[in-house]
């Protein structure tokens, strides 16, 4: 069986990490730049990060400064983060939408859960849902 981890190019590695731990709880676990890394000859590109670790909302994110093409955000891949609780999606999705665009607002969908979508001030976009058993517990 496989384990997905999904890996985000940024900008700033650091200030998107430090905004998603502080969003959704969590940590940085580890950061290595490219001045940590043997043989890197190119003292512009010593402060990047080559790798950062970040656990948040208990899902691992990897994460890493792109600086050898640019970053266009696009439509074909959303993150989609599952709770258990109408009570910790309404949270995610309040902070972790901050400064970005809300494409459709945390609401009971059709099948039972709460759903909603934004594009974060990162360009990332997001899916938030609840567990559709808590959902149907509440009403």
């Amino acid at each position: 069986m496989a384990k997905h981890t999904t890996y985000i190019f940024s900008e700033d590695a650091r200030a998107q990490a430090e905004f998603y731990v502080q969003a959704l709880g969590g940590e940085i676990t580890s950061v290595t730049t490219y001045g940590e890394v043997p043989d890197a000859n190119e003292e512009e590109l010593k402060d990047k990060v080559i790798n950062l670790s970040l656990v948040a909302a208990g899902v691992t994110f990897l994460m890493s400064d792109s600086m050898f093409e640019s970053l266009n955000p696009g439509n074909v891949v959303s993150l989609c983060l599952e709770f258990p609780t109408e009570e910790e999606a309404h949270t995610a999705f309040d902070k972790l939408s901050q400064g970005g665009t809300v494409k459709q607002p945390l609401e009971p969908a059709f099948w039972g859960a709460l759903f909603g979508q934004f594009e974060d001030k990162y360009g990332i976009s997001w899916m938030i849902t609840s567990d559709t058993s808590a959902c149907r517990q509440s009403q």
